[in-house]
């Protein structure tokens, strides 16, 4: 099944290549360059201008998120690296609104798309080349009209563009591509010669535009009304949990409703568990509240509307949860951990979690990854 539904998603996406949705037409091969005005990573501003004496310009759009994107990140560092020495300026461009990126689109990664994001991102990767934001006003996504994310467009000296589509061939990074298409194209024109492949097909997400916002205030109509429920769960049980028999990455947070550094962090976990729940991944919360507060308990996580597995502690015996949970936990809450299918423990936290340490975490554990 997950095969017919790669090629079905290949199939879809490859039919946008002319023409992108909301009528944002991809710039036909023998146009000039359009001029942009954009904000880089690295503090400064960035106009076609800026790259005025480069022999090849290739403009990149791409994103954070995206597992295609991704997977395609050392490939544009390595292209960066390798052709600066030969007056080709490489030049990244993300397109997506990051008010449009809804949360359960981000299964394949730790960071979304807005600006804040790109710096860690750039930081993270030690990108190479300028690294711009157009998701505040997509003015520049608008008038070159990428399909997806990657999507190249390579231009001469004159800023005619002369080939536009993917970087290769192969999406994943653990095999190699037979057709390097965004390199010949970078050969051909730095040896005055017509570039062999104009225009190819192009595969990974779909642009967010903003008109996608609505789909993103549709995904939180949906889960709210998902059923919150709570059970009892007793020391053999607890055990048991942490033991992890399933298949799934499993985060577990013990917190209480009357702990407020507990209860200041429960969104995050929410937030993580609808980034992840497609995945081989589960979260599941743990209340060390008295047994006779279930109501109380539950009330809260209707609030928070966590329609994740909850449990209740069903004894009022602190000391045997904390020994059933993990015997190097101290006792002091929230604690959490992070467990693999077998009962290892990856990740063990006493005290409030840094929410993007632990989104890297799951999405680079040998269970979930970053690609497809």
């Amino acid at each position: 099944m997950k095969g017919i539904f790669f090629i079905l998603l290949l199939a879809v996406t490859a039919s946008y290549s002319q023409s992108t949705p909301n009528n944002h037409k991809t710039l036909s091969i023998g146009s000039k360059a359009p001029d942009f005005k954009l904000p880089g990573v690295d503090g400064k501003t960035y106009t076609l201008a800026s790259f005025k004496n480069a022999a090849v310009l290739v403009i990149i759009f791409t994103c954070n998120h995206c597992p295609t994107a991704q997977a395609y990140e050392d490939r544009i560092i390595q292209l960066a690296k390798y052709y600066s020495a030969k007056n080709v300026a490489v030049v990244a461009i993300n397109p997506n609104d990051p008010k449009s990126v809804r949360l359960d689109e981000l299964g394949y990664t730790d960071m979304s798309d807005s600006y804040a994001e790109m710096k860690r991102r750039a930081k993270q990767k030690h990108f190479n080349f300028p690294y711009l934001y157009d998701g505040a006003t997509q003015v520049t996504a608008r008038a070159y009209g990428p399909v997806a994310t990657p999507h190249v467009f390579i231009f001469d000296k004159a800023r005619i563009l002369r080939y536009q589509g993917r970087i290769d061939n192969v999406e994943k990074p653990t095999k190699t591509p037979t057709e390097l298409n965004t390199r010949d194209a970078i050969e051909a024109l730095l040896q005055n010669k017509p570039v062999p492949v104009e225009t190819t097909k192009v595969f990974g997400c779909s642009v967010k535009w903003a008109e996608k916002t609505s789909l993103v205030k549709q995904g939180f109509e949906e889960w709210a009304k998902e059923p919150v429920t709570v059970n009892t769960i007793d020391e053999p049980a607890l055990k048991e949990l942490v033991k992890n028999p399933s298949d799934k990455l499993r985060l577990i947070n013990i917190w209480a409703t009357w702990c407020g550094p507990c209860v200041t962090e429960f969104p995050e976990f929410i937030s993580i568990n609808r980034m992840y729940r497609r995945r081989d991944f589960e979260f599941i919360s743990v209340s060390a509240d008295d047994p006779t507060k279930k109501g109380k308990v539950l009330k809260f996580l209707q609030q928070q509307q966590a329609s994740n597995t909850n449990y209740l502690f069903a004894i009022d015996d602190k000391y045997k949860l904390i020994e059933a949970i993990d015997a190097n936990w101290q006792g002091a809450l929230p604690y959490t951990l992070l467990v693999e299918p077998g009962g290892k423990i990856v990740y063990s936290k006493q005290g409030p979690i840094n929410p993007d340490e632990i989104k890297r975490l799951i999405v680079d554990n040998r269970l979930i990854g970053r690609f497809y």
